[in-house]
């Protein structure tokens, strides 16, 4: 018999093998996790009205991303430093995401550069994700290396001016700050920030590469100017914003608070997917949505209420644990 049969499973087989300090650090959520555990709660409480007498005889679910087909409407949301989960980190994330015909985005803080996960998978659906940080220099220099890569998109997130406080991170020494460092894996390579002066990061080097606190609606759209590549805006659950993004020309909106891991207290991304669909009727944005996708009918429920894909980070993580 098998042990893993769903995600849950593979979820308690990951808590399992992974290091407590590693455990904690995909698993916990901002403050006092309320919005983490209510980005699962939320589903559960939605209730389905079923049709029947239909022919599902045959079922296509495929869908385009921004123009481009996957074969299923679930894809692989940025997750960084896989390499803590198995050595081959993002690399083998991307060749799993290409042996199901869908597409992953890769993290501005990946263990393996762009070009190595783009080489190693060249038939998955790749996007890349920005942070804007303090040094514009490098900011910009992400963008044109995804753009020569060969990325699709570029997933701006706009939810972390600083980073959550995690307290199973504070108490496992694991320090995270807005350098988006932890002194216990300073020497982990993070290589689409490395500079040619350096290929660990140490010290004052993480000065560069803080997190903005600044980025303002003017330098997504500095961004935009930039680059050919389409846009989507990571962290969006308002109508507020949602209309902002239209107004600005993004293409795309992954409707998601973090996994709970920045702003604890915000709504669930499942509640907040209703009104920023309807902000955005009438124009080409299309609308996805992360964060507490754990089964099949959680899918289904993010697009009977407008999403067209959901994104998966964590389940994602759990893969890369089993049976190392």
């Amino acid at each position: 018999m098998s042990e893993v049969v769903c995600l849950k499973d593979l979820e308690l087989y990951a808590n399992k093998h992974e290091q407590k300090l590693v455990r904690d650090y995909h698993a916990c959520g901002a403050n006092s996790e309320q919005t983490l555990q209510d980005n699962t709660n939320a589903f559960k409480r939605i209730r389905m009205r079923p049709q029947v007498l239909k022919n599902v005889s045959y079922m296509d679910l495929s869908t385009t991303l921004l123009g481009k087909t996957i074969s299923f409407p679930v894809a692989i949301a940025p997750t960084g430093m896989q390499c803590l989960s198995h050595c081959h980190g993002e690399v083998a994330t991307a060749k799993a995401a290409a042996s199901m015909q869908t597409g992953m985005i890769l993290s501005t803080w990946s263990n393996k550069s762009m070009e190595e996960v783009v080489s190693a998978a060249p038939s998955c659906l790749h996007w890349f994700q920005l942070y804007i940080v303090k040094d514009g220099g490098l900011t910009a220099s992400l963008v044109k290396r995804a753009e020569k890569a060969g990325y699709k998109a570029l997933v701006v997130t706009v939810d972390t001016p600083v980073v959550g406080l995690r307290l199973p991170d504070l108490r496992n020494g694991f320090q995270v700050d807005n350098r988006i460092s932890v002194y216990c894996f300073i020497s982990f390579r993070l290589p689409n920030l490395e500079s040619d002066s350096s290929k660990h990061f140490q010290g004052d080097m993480y000065g560069p590469i803080r997190i903005s606190p600044a980025v303002t609606w003017r330098d997504i759209a500095r961004i935009k100017r930039s680059t050919s590549l389409p846009i989507v805006l990571k962290g969006i659950l308002t109508a507020e914003d949602a209309k902002m993004a239209v107004r600005i020309g993004i293409d795309g909106i992954i409707v998601s608070n973090h996994g709970g891991r920045q702003l604890d207290g915000v709504l669930a991304s499942i509640d907040a997917l209703p009104e920023v669909v309807e902000s955005v009727k009438g124009s080409d944005v299309e609308v996805y949505l992360d964060s507490g996708v754990r089964q099949g009918t959680d899918v289904l429920k993010a697009l009977a209420l407008g999403a067209r894909a959901v994104f998966v980070g964590r389940p994602a993580l759990w893969g890369l644990t089993y049976k190392v």
